[in-house]
């Protein structure tokens, strides 16, 4: 059975407790809110996670993505009709199933509520993904993707995402870097490039890698090598991403294969 029957089932809510366990009841029906059980001081150690584990990191995955996608987009102190639709979008780029989008729905709305627990929820995450930070990454690379969605990164969303990266243990200059390589793409896309198969500028193709134009070309390889390991999607469902989002995985590592022939095809190597 996939980690979502089992989640429908209950036992994998059950198993996760928490406010991540209490959220994810309230969006599935369920009173899964056992607390913080079985959670190790300090976090889990390299090793810790069985396969059966795996599945508990998939749900805690997609929990946090989409009710902390709903703060992020109230940021701002408000959720206007335009920005849900956009939401939803973001939701509708990967491959979700109508249940399993209905719940990522009621999730989302969670997120909007004045009473959410961020905080608790974004560290009980982060020990669910112990050390795996390739994951962390991804899921920060969600947010600011729902950020990004009316075009623009406001300062209240950039605010309540840098909070976010220092409870993840994500560091400003790695922040950053993410926020370039998003912001890059959709401003790519905007300009009629990216997905539908033309290619980036010069400019946010080096943005998409996180090198400045005047690396040499060891660096700009050495960069490509890192993200598209780090973007690889069996490498990042292997880590606890569901499988059923592995389209956002694959879309990023489509971006990074772009920018690189950019600037392969602007050097000549």
């Amino acid at each position: 059975m996939s980690w979502w029957g089992k989640l429908v089932g209950g036992a994998l809510g059950f198993m996760l407790g928490g406010p991540l366990g209490a959220i994810l009841g309230v969006a599935l029906g369920h009173n899964f809110d056992k607390g913080l059980k079985g959670l190790p001081e300090g976090g889990f150690a390299p090793g810790d996670f069985s396969p059966g584990d795996r599945e508990r990191v998939q749900t805690a995955f997609f929990t946090a993505t989409f009710s902390v996608m709903g703060a992020v987009v109230k940021a701002d102190g408000r959720v206007s009709p335009e920005e849900i639709r956009l939401a939803e979008t973001v939701m509708g780029q990967m491959d979700l199933s109508a249940d399993m989008r209905k719940t990522a729905i009621r999730l989302f709305n969670e997120g909007k509520k004045s009473g959410f627990p961020l905080e608790d929820v974004v560290r009980q995450f982060r020990a669910e993904c112990a050390r795996r930070t390739t994951l962390l990454a991804m899921f920060l690379e969600i947010q600011l993707q729902a950020a990004y969605a009316d075009g623009r990164l406001h300062a209240s969303e950039d605010a309540l995402l840098r909070r976010i990266c220092h409870l993840l243990g994500i560091s400003e200059v790695e922040y950053r870097r993410l926020q370039g390589l998003v912001g890059a793409a959709f401003e790519a896309a905007g300009s009629g490039a990216g997905s539908k198969g033309g290619q980036p500028g010069l400019e946010q193709a080096y943005q998409v890698l996180g090198v400045d134009a005047g690396a040499s070309d060891a660096q700009v390889k050495k960069a490509y090598r890192r993200l598209l390991s780090r973007h690889h999607p069996d490498k990042l469902v292997s880590k606890g991403l569901p499988e059923e989002m592995m389209r956002v995985a694959a879309q990023k590592t489509h971006e990074i294969k772009q920018a690189y022939e950019r600037i392969k095809r602007e050097r000549g190597f």
